[in-house]
């Protein structure tokens, strides 16, 4: 049963007012443990958005326990592979929460399907709000994980939140580098002009027609000619393994607009910086693995606090 709105079966102007969504039944694309407690939660951003996530707790345990926050992948909602991290994680005997960004899935913020990287940063902070006051967690045994997108910013969260004792990034991308540079740092300085150009003349369209243009999904129908990590997505995304409803890359995708805010803000700026534990995970034949090697190799390069850094990249 669902109360009130459900936002992921709106358009992004069909809000007039926000009402938080609580989906009671399990509608997620992974079974339901028996071995942890599951129940909804809500938490306040300091933008005054409510982020509504997903609490998974160890059925048997002793004391206090550690806590972590998953978001991710970039475009996903808490239905699908943060839930699945979060799960599991919970097994293993931490306190865990898989969240929707602002402006997506069950959490509130409009427009609606806005990404933004001081936003979401912010959203990874309250998110270790939360944990850090849950009377069976231990606030200094916080940790985040952020996978794809969310993996970069999960880099970024880190760099500023003193409290996170841990991080651990999944399939990093780098959404201000692919946004500004494009795939593999292909884009000429004149596209990018152009791009500009293009987002901003797409705001003005926007402006008049009250409504924001949304970039798509994942293709589909699928190209036979794709390229085989678009055909990853689409396997997950566009299939029974991996579609939700409330899922944007599932779905109607970003608003194109969206862009503009990675493109102007890089991150990882401050990554030699962290001090505490940084795991940055990545396949080796996935086309994404240069942004953790480069995202690696900037937060050690001349750095202080490298002792309890890894990069493991995993070869087969």
């Amino acid at each position: 049963m669902e109360n009130k709105i459900n936002y992921g079966e709106m358009t992004n102007t069909d809000a007039k007012k926000e009402d938080i969504v609580l989906t009671e039944e399990w509608d997620k694309t992974f079974p339901k443990s028996e071995k942890v407690n599951h129940r909804k939660v809500t938490f306040n951003n300091r933008f005054g958005i409510t982020l509504v996530a997903d609490l998974y707790e160890p059925k048997e345990y002793k004391g206090k326990l550690s806590g972590l926050a998953v978001a991710g992948p970039f475009g996903a909602v808490k239905e699908q592979s943060s839930g699945l991290y979060a799960q599991e994680m919970a097994e293993r005997g931490f306190l865990t929460i898989a969240f929707d960004p602002s402006f997506t899935g069950e959490s509130t913020g409009l427009p609606r399907y806005v990404a933004s990287p001081d936003i979401n940063t912010e959203d990874f902070q309250a998110a270790v709000d939360f944990l850090s006051v849950q009377d069976n967690v231990d606030k200094e045994k916080i940790g985040i994980i952020g996978i794809c997108g969310w993996g970069g910013l999960a880099l970024n969260v880190a760099s500023i939140d003193t409290r996170i004792k841990a991080t651990v990034c999944s399939t990093m991308y780098n959404m201000s580098r692919v946004n500004h540079n494009g795939y593999f740092d292909s884009t000429t300085e004149d596209e990018l002009y152009e791009l500009k150009k293009n987002l901003n003349a797409q705001r003005i369209e926007d402006f008049k027609k009250g409504s924001y243009a949304l970039a798509g999904g994942v293709v589909d129908p699928l190209p036979e000619d794709a390229p085989f990590y678009v055909k990853d997505y689409y396997d997950y995304y566009k299939t029974n393994r991996g579609y939700h409803k409330r899922s944007l890359n599932s779905n109607g995708g970003w608003n194109v607009t969206s862009s503009l805010s990675f493109i102007n803000t890089p991150q990882h700026t401050f990554s030699n910086e962290i001090r505490n534990a940084v795991l940055i995970i990545h396949g080796e034949k996935a086309h994404s693995c240069y942004f953790s090697k480069d995202a690696y190799k900037k937060m050690t390069e001349n750095g202080k606090y490298n002792d309890n850094k890894e990069l493991m990249i995993i070869t087969n």
